[in-house]
């Protein structure tokens, strides 16, 4: 008989340790300070995003892919709004608050609700 609370726990072993290295990697990477540093408006006047991005919309449009254009401009939203002071001031000190982090959770619920229904319930 197989003890069913010692694959779980190695399950959960295995997990912990993938997930401590993916921290690492990014910690050494520092991939969450260069999202931080990234700037919007310059990044929209370079051409070396803006032509490449201008061609994936259009070969978009063209495809009548709107589904996938709908997704990348909810996943561009959320990106935009993970650098807005409003998320900065999610916590203060060492304190949540809870005020300000129910919307969020029901403006994320809405979001994939949104790309549920695209990909899955909606699907062409």
């Amino acid at each position: 008989m197989v003890d069913v609370g010692a694959v779980a726990g190695n399950l959960m072993d295995s997990a912990g340790t993938f997930l401590a290295k993916v921290g690492a990697l990014l910690q050494q990477t520092h991939v969450p300070e260069q999202v931080k540093a990234v700037d919007v408006a310059g990044l929209f006047s370079n051409p070396w995003f803006i032509i490449p991005f201008v061609a994936f919309v259009g070969y978009e449009v063209y495809k009548k892919a709107f589904r996938d254009l709908i997704i990348v401009g909810l996943l561009t939203g959320v990106w935009y709004m993970s650098g807005t002071r409003y998320m900065q001031t999610l916590v203060i000190g060492d304190q949540v608050q809870i005020n300000k982090v129910l919307p969020l959770l029901f403006g994320g619920a809405v979001v994939v609700g949104i790309i549920i229904y695209l990909l899955f319930v909606r699907s062409d």
